[in-house]
């Protein structure tokens, strides 16, 4: 008989587990993710100088609308950047950046302790901390803000009530300009792929 017992058991918790029902997402809940994220410019994002790629702490909070859809906001640390001269591969410029984005995702399987989910949105880039190194030390350097669009793609793995595991892929609109002296060097196509990966805590 206490065979019997603790094989149902043994069942029952199987099948919950692999239903994932007592971790979905539902509305109303609030989920916080904390990591790092890398930013990856495209190649070729300017005639003469080109944007190599940033990693920082990245916090991003999304709230439930309801089991399917929700409204994420991504906030970071500064990303920082150098600026390279093309041609001779010499450091010109350094710059850090913030981009906020906010954007509504689709879960595809609310109820799942693995939840795919899409989403898009619109970022603003803000660029501060400019600084011309190098051949153009004692220059000034300056790099307008930006609006853009973006999309992404990710993933939320639920291994408790609260906690979760998540990464996620984005593409972001980032074009600007840059100006050396009050003269631009064209425009600065960066449009960067993000890669994160977070620790998230559910409420």
């Amino acid at each position: 008989m206490k065979r019997k017992q603790l094989a149902q058991a043994v069942l029952a918790a199987t099948l919950l587990g692999s239903s994932g029902l007592a971790f979905g997402h539902e509305a109303g809940d609030w989920i916080v993710r904390f990591g790092a994220s890398t930013v990856d410019p495209k190649s070729n994002n300017n005639p003469i100088v080109s944007v190599d790629d940033g990693t920082s702490l990245t916090i991003n909070f999304a709230y439930m609308l309801t089991d399917r859809w929700s409204a994420e906001l991504l906030a970071a640390y500064p990303f920082e950047h150098d600026i390279i001269l093309k041609g001779v591969n010499a450091k010109v410029g350094e710059t850090k950046h913030l981009p906020p984005t906010f954007s509504l995702q689709y879960h595809l399987n609310p109820t799942g302790a693995f939840q795919p989910y899409v989403g898009a949105g619109v970022n603003y880039t803000t660029f501060f901390s400019e600084k011309a190194v190098g051949p153009l030390e004692g220059a000034s350097l300056s790099i307008k803000d930006s609006w853009g669009l973006s999309a992404e793609i990710g993933i939320d793995y639920t291994f408790s009530d609260q906690w979760l595991l998540n990464f996620d892929v984005r593409y972001i609109e980032i074009e600007t300009g840059a100006f050396v002296n009050g003269t631009g060097i064209g425009d600065v196509d960066i449009n960067p792929m993000v890669y994160g990966l977070h620790l998230g805590y559910k409420f």
